[in-house]
């Protein structure tokens, strides 16, 4: 029988904080899991392995020199920059992402954004359990405005597999879809205004932010992003962190400037106690768990298990670093 290859996950807790099973990994390698490993560790607990699986935790040149060992490197996640993908191919290492899995729960979660922003469910409830409708002289109590979604204009960012089914929900909620992509106008979207993007930003009154973090993106949401917009519309971003310039975002929603802002991704994360958006008003803010769903982590460990076979197979697949 040939003996398995060693294989170690070094911070494996947010895929699997126990609710999952490894079994299908361990199946295909000899598996060792460490739950979350520090950076002064990362040398130690890899210098055996001949694959390593890792989510956050930075894989640089220095690092990868050290690992002799190393031949197949996946990630559980879809971004990779903490991860020197020259430095692997150098070494003829092959490092494969996971992609596309989170489609579904992150557009879920773009309108669970617009729904909070628009019906105020969170803030209505905590106001009746206070017992505000209890004194009311009406059969029923706002305070704030309600709208509906129906004939609103959606602004999407970035139109690839996650900002195309936002749109699709958006059209079962009767909004008029309109979007900027740098790659030009799509084919099969015949409901959906492609546009530049000062156009999208004078239009929308929800933009949906579904850009990669690069050179160009970071910062994009700023004074100058904010200004071309209506007063009264909304952003939501459930790209990257740095690609909101948060204290202009802050500054924007104290102004008046946007209405509100909903994001799942901070600049640093976990954020520092000082980030502006965690004081500022009618902005909602999730701790990245729009990618969180059981049924998504299921996916991504499916995606995994087909990264490790390839590989095994003589055949990677999701390779990012040919």
């Amino acid at each position: 029988m040939t003996e398995k290859l060693k294989a170690v996950i070094l911070d494996g807790y947010t895929e699997n904080p126990g609710d999952l099973s490894w079994e299908c990994i361990e199946k295909l390698v000899d598996l060792t899991f460490y739950p979350r490993t520090e950076p002064e560790k990362v040398i130690e607990r890899s210098k055996d392995a001949d694959i390593l699986i890792i989510n956050k935790v930075h894989l640089t040149r220095e690092i990868i020199e050290q690992l002799p060992k190393l031949k197949f490197v996946s990630t559980l996640a879809t971004g990779f920059n903490q991860i020197d993908g020259v430095a692997l191919r150098a070494r003829g290492i092959a490092l494969s992402n996971i992609p596309a899995y989170s489609t579904n729960a992150v557009a879920q979660m773009v309108f669970a954004f617009i729904l909070e922003l628009t019906n105020q469910t969170a803030s209505y409830t905590a106001d009746v359990k206070k017992g505000t409708w209890s004194k009311c002289e009406d059969f029923c109590y706002w305070n704030k405005p309600l709208y509906e979604l129906d004939s609103k204009v959606l602004g999407i960012i970035g139109f690839g597999k996650i900002g195309s089914r936002v749109a699709e929900i958006g059209k079962a909620f009767g909004m008029k879809t309109i979007a900027y992509t740098p790659s030009g106008k799509k084919d099969g979207y015949p409901d959906i205004e492609f546009t530049d993007l000062d156009t999208v930003l004078r239009n929308s009154d929800y933009i949906s932010v579904h850009c990669p973090l690069t050179d160009k993106t970071a910062g994009l949401i700023n004074k100058d992003f904010i200004g071309k917009m209506k007063k009264s519309a909304y952003i939501i971003n459930t790209s990257r962190g740095p690609v909101a310039n948060e204290q202009d975002v802050k500054d924007a929603l104290v102004n008046g400037d946007i209405a509100g802002y909903g994001t799942d991704v901070l600049s640093t994360e976990p954020p520092a106690n000082d980030n502006p958006l965690l004081t500022a008003p009618n902005c909602l803010i999730t701790p990245h768990v729009a990618w969180a769903a059981y049924e998504t982590r299921l996916r991504l460990m499916g995606i995994l298990e087909e990264n490790i076979k390839g590989y095994l197979s003589g055949n990677p697949v999701n390779v990012v670093n040919p």
